[in-house]
């Protein structure tokens, strides 16, 4: 796969992500089955967009509002951000990795922010749920279907106890593309050039070139 459909395929990963934020109950549903969470939030995201002209022009102050108040309680960042900077996580401090969750999250922001704006007619076809019921964590699998062929987007989510308690998506793929392993790799030159702080710095200049542009 060469880098431009690499990045394409990133965006539309990370729009397939930031989407669930816009129409994501505050709390997930203890009692709801996984696949049943994604078929709700997808089939609500669709008439959500089409209502709200902010989110289909890409407002960033829009999108970061819903994405703090909706997005966080069905996504266990913290364990996506972990797996994206590997082991250097475990050493980091916990102001270390509070920055690198705000950096990243506003990276995949902004990334979802442009691709929000390819988001017109689409439907979403869950796929049959493959898991047991004891299964803590499991992969939900839906087809994407537009113009042109289906897209197939991939959630891998885990069972959580406690307040918010039910499923929480921790990483997607995209047609092959796992956002978790798309970003690793580019974690990993910064970490060994200068460890977390480098990558911190690295993620923040991103986001202030992006914030120009």
């Amino acid at each position: 796969m060469n880098l431009i459909a690499r990045r394409t395929l990133v965006k539309i990963a990370t729009a397939a992500l930031g989407a669930l934020a816009v129409a994501a109950a505050p709390w997930a549903r203890a009692d709801e089955a996984p696949n049943a969470m994604i078929s709700r939030l997808t089939a609500e995201v669709l008439d959500t967009i089409k209502s709200d002209k902010n989110l289909q022009e890409g407002d960033i102050n829009r999108i970061m509002q819903v994405v703090d108040a909706k997005i966080m309680p069905n996504v266990n960042f913290a364990r996506m951000t972990a797996s994206a900077t590997g082991p250097a996580w475990r050493q980091a401090s916990a102001e270390q990795r509070s920055r690198l969750q705000q950096e990243f999250k506003s990276l995949l922001v902004r990334t979802y922010a442009g691709a929000l704006k390819q988001v017109k007619n689409q439907t979403v076809e869950v796929q049959p749920l493959r898991a047991q019921p004891s299964d803590n964590e499991v992969t939900v699998r839906t087809l994407i279907r537009g113009q042109g062929d289906p897209v197939q987007v991939d959630y891998r989510m885990e069972r959580t106890p406690g307040q918010g308690a039910g499923w929480k998506i921790y990483d997607l793929n995209v047609v092959g593309v796992w956002l978790v392993d798309n970003y690793r790799p580019q974690f990993a030159q910064q970490l060994s050039a200068g460890g977390v702080d480098a990558l911190i710095k690295s993620l923040s200049e991103r986001n202030r070139a992006n914030n120009a542009s």
